[in-house]
């Protein structure tokens, strides 16, 4: 069973309080609701002070929580130390929200004017009801974290290569917001016999005078045919599966950057097709001689630059015989170590209890001392914070190795000298 789009529904859906979402072509929805599916941008008001939760926001903060952690989880794996790139990433959060909020907002200042023709300020900064555009986030988040990184000592390829896995799984997530705004949808001819082809009352008059541009109101026969592409869909799609490709391909990457490029390139040509479709993009110059999308114009160049750079670092790679990931490097090792015995100079109490546990649990065996049983203590804790794979592991390894021979030696060296 389907919902007949016809005059009568679209009189009624006009008629509506505009927060019922229907898919007429989808006998499961249809049968699952109805009625269409009710839904509201504010996830929930908290009581005493009336300030509304609104999906829109809390959805991106769950996505960059997400992309965060999943950063700080592969840290090591790509020769980074977690402090330094928590301070980089904090800081590629605060840009990539006011690089989101500034794009946006160029891009559309007639809607920031008051009538006076001054900016009205207070609608620049309320971001709460939507108003972020991606492409301005990474630009942002690029340009501040980048600094930030140079600050830092964070070495600025390999942390984009996190990064550009951090942005698919922030976009993913984040895209959902604009499915409770109804907004990021697009239109087609195709989008009338799509199963998944949506409709509300605010699509609806968005599509109808994006179509008929020059009428004051809408003509239901003209309208029985207009279902929009959820194009916030086919993104969040896009960018889940490009994370996955990305995930599994980071343990083959050839260099430093090269995931970066990749997505860069993948969300580029994703974007460019997605962005095509939609109805409320915004443009750069829009008449009756052109109509040229921003992020369209945007994608289509990332796309185009990442593919000549991933081609271009190919072949010279094959020409010097490959090259060196970071995470190879003495510099790397070097900085990974140098956390390390930070790290282990916080668990200094630590080691004095176990000390003292081992102790008592040894008594009074010949050969066993305390200092043989803290060495000990000291490889576990080696093994247990730094990964096998990680590649600093061998030469912390190999300190701990010489520290525990010096203190085993010399015992040994006053023994002589008393017997002699």
């Amino acid at each position: 069973m389907t919902l007949a789009m016809t005059s009568d529904f679209v009189r009624e859906l006009l008629d509506s309080d505009g927060n019922v979402i229907y898919f007429p072509n989808s006998t499961l929805f249809t049968k699952l609701f109805p009625n269409g599916l009710s839904i509201d941008n504010v996830m929930f008001t908290i009581p005493g002070i009336n300030l509304d939760i609104y999906w829109y926001g809390f959805l991106i903060a769950v996505g960059m929580v997400l992309a965060m952690i999943y950063a700080f989880s592969r840290c090591r794996k790509f020769g980074l130390d977690i402090d330094r790139v928590t301070d980089t990433v904090l800081a590629g959060l605060i840009g990539g929200i006011i690089g989101a909020r500034l794009y946006y907002v160029i891009f559309s200042i007639e809607n920031y004017m008051t009538e006076e023709g001054t900016l009205d300020f207070a609608e620049i900064f309320n971001i709460r009801d939507g108003g972020l555009a991606i492409y301005g986030g990474i630009i942002g988040g690029l340009l501040i974290g980048g600094i930030m990184a140079k600050i830092r000592k964070v070495k600025l390829m390999p942390m984009l290569d996190l990064a550009g896995m951090g942005f698919l799984i922030g976009q993913c997530l984040g895209r959902w917001g604009n499915f409770f705004n109804q907004e990021a949808y697009g239109y087609s001819e195709a989008a009338g016999s799509l199963p998944w082809g949506m409709v509300s009352k605010s699509i609806l008059n968005g599509i109808y005078f994006f179509v008929y541009p020059d009428n004051t109101s809408v003509v239901t026969n003209r309208a029985v045919d207009m279902l929009a592409h959820p194009c916030f869909l086919y993104e969040s799609l896009w960018c889940l599966l490009g994370f996955i490709i990305l995930h599994i391909y980071s343990k083959h990457r050839k260099y430093d950057g090269q995931l970066f490029l990749m997505y860069i390139g993948w969300y580029g040509f994703g974007r460019f097709w997605i962005e095509g479709l939609r109805t409320d993009s915004l443009y750069l110059v829009n008449n009756d001689v052109i109509s040229l999308k921003v992020s369209q114009l945007l994608a289509g160049t990332c796309f185009i630059f990442a593919v000549i750079m991933l081609i271009y670092l190919g072949i010279r790679g094959k020409k010097q015989g490959g090259y060196v990931l970071y995470c190879n490097t003495d510099e790397s090792k070097a900085l990974l170590k140098e956390a390390y015995k930070k790290s282990k100079k916080g668990q200094n109490e630590s080691l004095e209890e176990d000390e003292h546990i081992v102790d008592d649990t040894a008594g009074d065996t010949v050969g066993d001392s305390a200092e043989d049983n803290v060495d000990d203590n000291q490889h576990i804790l080696a093994d247990e914070f730094l990964n096998e794979e990680s590649p600093e592991t061998e030469e912390i390894s190999e300190d701990i190795h010489d520290e525990t021979l010096e203190v085993t030696h010399e015992p040994e060296e006053e023994n002589i000298k008393i017997e002699e």
